[in-house]
């Protein structure tokens, strides 16, 4: 890089971190574009909608109620990723959408969730079911009639999904606006029976029936084996789109009507936001100094950089219209950490060129290069992860997922372009003395981590069983083998009517911690109800007792004389949601152990891995068991952060083995190779942990009581992932390694003097080898003597 170009790419990147910090704070235009305060928050940072809805007719099922619910859940996250669907009583449904405040807009998009039924034109005795009159079709029959004679040929339950679609017309050339369905195995099924009779009987119709009315009569024009139909012949993509919204939500076992809506406040709070906002401000100046003190100029580019993904981050959450919440802070922590990690590699790697007696240019392009396989390999394994997460995952699963993969390309970008862009520009402009490049040492002597394996399996086996030690004691004690809030178990909702309003601030203060004790819950939530002097409160589900306490203490000390409410509801994270989230993860594992295998074309590798990932996730299970820290939304996004981090930091120790493996000779000392591997990399392991600990650390001092929650097990987590990458990792790799080697001997069946003689063989030979290079070099001193 010339000069004149240096100092061009130094003020394009000034440039660059002026227009993000201006955006970040005022935004693009009047309206504020772009801006930190524009970013889509969720329900525990900003409040939203809640609506109640009641199901028609007697008592439901549980069956039907679970089911209905899981189905309203993925119906709202058509609005955000963090919208919520629960329990509320024996017949109630409660959806909670974070970011909005028009509830009847909600109402008419949603819709009233009725029955959906797809119906046949005639029955088995050849009578129409529903006729075209002046007012258009019409049901002959009742549904239950219909039901009767067998001319239902679906329910909204066998739909499992319905999409507006726009596409042009082969003959005509013209847009035609439609709706794609794609069916479920009992819904393709019966659908392709129907589809047969119907066109055999001259392109007949199959009607939908919605809540009441027929919202479509298409005509057949082919037979569907496949599950998959259009229904076209829309008159606009609105109309289309209508209809696509109304099977989406018809597809319910039950039908609902709504009896209340209102706007309710943040769970979490402002404090929430503004601690969490300077904590990440103090956090990241820490880490920038950190960087500056040990890389010195390449720690103050990587700084920049730092600042420069941040900006991003914010700037890309309102570009992709993303909803942050505690969990996606956590994603974002996570870019952080991995920003950082790419650059001490890169660093590292530079340091140890100029300690090899390297020019400083030589330096910086090999320490890039020689890095780059280890960055794309650790944030690939991750991003497959995360997008595993994302398809497979809902709700908060999916929110981490949105906001890990945003920050893992971001920090790949600011990694490999910025702070190498600003690097090279500062040696162009003729910064070029080796020792503001970073500190030359001399090469650390390697320590034997594998001659203490064994103490380190022994301590990892301890941790590991100890949570389940731990959760067998608390069960037997009837306190729940782990602390699950309500987001798991569900609990009770209690709505207070006060004579004036208050803030949730006065509430967390006033109210909170008396409540605490009296519910006998760490963690209880609150909502204020927008436009009204209601709050209400979610604790763990709540006896007689203490429903009375709870009344009592809101009499005497705050004059309630309004009556108070109370409801069980149910968790905010069903069953399938659960479910969900561990297919996602074992899919996501199953994809990371592929990738690595196929990378460095050695499946121990990947082995290894994933059972340093087990490890990790049953170590921080146990930290939950013991600290009785609560379990709920944000330890699903921990136990995915620690996922995350952990297996970035093992790659980057096994792509130096493989580094190592290529450049020795078959008859290296593999310990002491897999030593040294771990050695060279303890710095960027040590470096890395440190600065994400600490990010983490300023939110844990900073934070309220439900943040603090959120970050103590995740320090415990990055503390635990450092470790295994070091200690376990690489001699779960040797073993699995050398357990091989001796495999193949004993399936040789060579008699015992057989190998005695082999190995005397081999031994004299390699002494007559050395000695043979010892006379060599005895020659060559001689001839340089004469």
């Amino acid at each position: 890089m010339k000069k004149s170009r240096g100092i061009l790419s130094l003020i394009l990147v000034a440039a660059l971190s002026v227009l993000l910090g201006v955006t970040t704070i005022h935004g693009l235009d009047s309206e504020g574009m772009g801006a930190a305060k524009n970013i889509n928050l969720g329900l525990d940072l900003e409040g939203g909608v809640s609506i109640t809805y009641q199901v028609k007719g007697d008592k439901p099922s549980q069956e039907d109620m679970d089911d209905t619910v899981y189905k309203m859940q993925r119906r709202v996250e058509q609005y955000s990723t963090e919208a919520q669907a629960y329990q509320e009583g024996d017949n109630r449904i409660s959806i909670e959408i974070p970011g909005v405040e028009d509830a009847n807009t909600i109402l008419e998009e949603l819709g009233q969730p009725g029955s959906l039924y797809f119906i046949k034109h005639k029955d088995a005795d050849g009578n129409e079911n529903y006729t075209l009159g002046a007012e258009g079709y019409v049901l002959n029959k009742t549904i239950d009639e219909l039901k009767a004679n067998g001319s239902i040929v679906l329910t909204g339950s066998e739909v499992k999904s319905a999409t507006a679609g726009t596409w042009e017309n082969q003959q005509t050339g013209k847009k035609e606006y439609g709706v794609d369905l794609t069916l479920n195995a009992d819904g393709t099924e019966a659908f392709a029976t129907a589809t047969t009779e119907a066109y055999n009987n001259g392109n007949d119709t199959i009607a939908i029936y919605y809540d009441g009315e027929l919202i479509s009569v298409p005509s057949v024009n082919a037979i569907i084996e496949n599950g998959q139909a259009q229904i076209t012949g829309s008159a606009s993509y609105e109309e289309a789109d209508n209809i696509a919204s109304t099977i989406r939500i018809g597809g319910l076992n039950l039908e609902l009507e709504e009896i209340s809506s209102k706007v309710v406040g943040a769970q979490l709070g402002e404090e929430a936001i503004s601690t969490s906002l300077m904590a990440g401000a103090i956090g990241l100046a820490i880490v920038c100094l950190f960087m500056i003190f040990v890389y010195l100029l390449p720690g103050f580019a990587s700084s920049i950089a730092l600042v420069i993904y941040t900006g991003l981050i914010l700037l890309l959450l309102n570009a992709f219209d993303i909803t942050l919440t505690l969990p996606g802070i956590a994603g974002i922590i996570l870019g952080i950490g991995m920003a950082v990690d790419a650059n001490v590699i890169i660093f590292a790697r530079v340091k140890e060129e100029l300690s090899a007696g390297a020019s400083v240019h030589s330096a910086l392009r090999s320490g890039f290069h020689k890095a780059m396989s280890a960055i794309l390999d650790g944030n690939i394994t991750t991003l497959i992860a995360a997008a595993v997460l994302w398809l497979r995952g809902s709700g908060p699963v999916k929110g981490f997922a949105q906001t890990l993969a945003l920050g893992i390309v971001v920090s790949m970008f600011t990694a490999l372009v910025v702070t190498r862009l600003l690097v090279y520009s500062f040696y162009a402009i003729g910064i070029r003395n080796p020792k503001v490049y970073g500190r030359v040492k001399e090469p650390r002597k390697p320590i034997d981590f594998l001659g203490k394996k064994k103490v380190f399996f022994a301590i990892s086996i301890a941790l590991c069983l100890s949570g389940f030690v731990v959760m067998g004691i608390n069960s037997a004690r009837g306190v729940g083998a782990l602390n699950y809030s309500l987001d798991f178990v569900g609990g009770t909702a209690t709505t207070v009517t006060f004579d004036k309003e208050y803030t949730l601030e006065e509430v967390d203060s006033q109210m909170v911690p008396e409540l605490e004790k009296i519910t006998g819950d760490k963690n209880v939530q609150v909502q204020t109800v927008k436009g009204t002097n209601q709050v209400v409160f979610k604790t763990q589900t709540l006896d007689l007792e203490k429903r009375e306490a709870f009344e009592s203490y809101m009499q005497n000390d705050f004059g309630v004389t309004e009556e108070i409410t109370t409801e069980n509801i149910s968790s905010t994270v069903s069953s399938e949601m659960r479910m969900d989230a561990v297919i996602a993860v074992v899919f996501a594992t199953i994809f990371m152990l592929l990738y690595i295998w196929f990378r460095f074309k050695d499946i121990r590798f990947a082995t290894s891995a994933v059972a340093a990932l087990l490890h990790d996730v049953l170590i921080v299970l146990a930290f939950y068991a013991v600290a009785r820290v609560s379990v709920g939304n944000t330890f699903i996004a921990c136990m995915l952060t620690i996922v995350g981090y952990s297996i970035n930091a093992t790659i980057v120790i096994f792509d130096r083995i493989r580094e190592e493996m290529k450049n020795s000779s078959k008859n290296a000392d593999l310990k002491e190779l897999v030593n040294r591997c771990i050695t060279q990399t303890l710095t960027r392991s040590i470096y890395t942990s440190l600065t994400t600990f600490v990010m983490v650390a300023v939110l844990y001092v900073m934070g309220v009581s439900s943040i603090k929650e959120f970050a103590l097990p995740l320090m415990a987590g990055i503390v635990c992932g450092a470790y295994s990458s070091v200690c376990i990792t690489g001699a779960l790799w040797y073993i699995m390694k050398t357990g091989k080697s001796v495999k193949v001997q004993t399936a040789s069946k060579a008699p015992a003097k057989q190998i005695e003689d082999s190995k005397s063989e081999k031994e004299d030979g390699t002494a007559q080898n050395n000695a043979g290079q010892k006379t060599a070099k005895t020659k060559k001193k001689k001839k340089r003597k004469h």
